[in-house]
């Protein structure tokens, strides 16, 4: 068992990954579409702003994730092994089809389907999860309406200015903006994660009561305890995953949805990472592409309604919609499927 909760950490931290690769779209989208920075540059700024967030911004959100969402009392390593997996295959599913899902919401999806594969819907608390469901439709609109007032009171600024001058100021203003919203992104996104973590460390704790040596590390002494090496790990492979960037749905995020100056790449970023901060400081697992998009669409919009591209924006809804439920679904799989090994070996 204590090898199987091993296993599973370093597979959460593999989900970090693939999340920071998912997600790198989110971060750097706008800031390469607009071209004021080139896509390696891209990656690498918001590699280095996801990471400096494990410094600065605490761990209400991972404590959210961690104790408040499912009952501890039937977490063990198979329950959060499969849910991971179930969040992963969802993130590679979408990350094929270059459709901008939460990684987010597939974690606490996967999450969910396992617990509730194991021992019925009653394992979740139902009180937990108002927040982070309510954060699905409030978290792009929030980000829609921030970006939609940063971006009218910017035209309103530089109205009497020179279209080249105003390029050349909001191209640097978005170096700002940019790592401003890959900042948010870290101070959220590797926090479920670390939730996740924790709930397996403190499910886990009997294992590791009277353990002494190398293995002490894995001992929770509280399950509102977010170990200083769940933290870095986290940060890492998340910064890690958005270095190598998931290049199909950089295109949905900074062309198909609207086209962007920097100016409105500006305003989509600051008016993203606003909504995402705050909904860090109250511990609320938000989605950051669902903040982002919104924030984009929100840009696009105060041109022209026809600016944006509603149908792909439609696209990204059934991606939304379906999101939690298909990564529930794969979890629970996963969940019976290691059942039935278990049973059979």
């Amino acid at each position: 068992m204590v090898t199987l909760v091993i296993f599973t950490v370093l597979v959460a931290f593999a989900f970090d990954f693939v999340n920071g690769f998912h997600d790198s779209a989110n971060s750097i989208a706008t800031v390469v579409s607009t071209r004021v920075l080139t896509p390696l540059q891209a990656v690498s700024w918001a590699a280095f702003w996801n990471f400096v967030a494990a410094f600065t911004f605490g761990t209400a959100v991972a404590k959210t994730v961690g104790s408040g969402l499912i009952d501890l009392s039937i977490v063990d390593p198979w329950v959060v092994l499969a849910g991971l997996l179930g969040a992963i295959l969802w993130d590679l599913i979408t990350w094929y089809w270059g459709l901008p899902s939460s990684s987010s919401h597939a974690l606490l999806g996967g999450y969910a389907g396992a617990a509730i594969a194991k021992a019925g819907v009653g394992s979740l608390i139902f009180s937990g999860w108002i927040k982070p469901v309510a954060a699905i439709a409030v978290s792009p609109l929030l980000g829609f309406l921030l970006a939609s007032i940063l971006g009218i009171a910017s035209l309103w600024v530089v109205r009497n200015s020179r279209p080249g001058r105003v390029d050349r100021w909001f191209r640097r203003l978005q170096l700002v903006s940019s790592a401003a919203f890959s900042f948010s992104h870290g101070s959220n996104d590797a926090q479920k994660t670390m939730g996740i973590i924790v709930g397996l460390l403190a499910s886990s704790n009997a294992l590791f009561a009277g353990v002494e040596g190398p293995l002490r590390f894995l001992y929770l002494p509280s399950p509102d305890h977010v170990p200083r090496w769940v933290i870095l790990g986290a940060h890492a492979a998340i910064a890690l995953g958005t270095l190598f960037g998931g290049w199909r749905i950089v295109r949905t995020m900074g062309t198909r949805i609207t086209q962007l100056r920097p100016i409105g790449g500006f305003a989509a970023e600051t008016g993203g990472a606003s909504s995402i901060l705050v909904a860090s400081f109250l511990g609320v697992p938000v989605s950051t592409t669902h903040t982002i998009s919104g924030a984009i669409m929100g840009v696009g919009a105060i041109r022209r309604a026809s600016a944006v591209r509603w149908g792909v924006a439609g696209e990204m809804l059934v991606a939304w919609i379906l999101t939690i439920p298909a990564s529930a679904f794969a979890a629970g799989a996963f969940y019976w499927l290691a059942h039935l090994v278990r049973l059979t070996g």
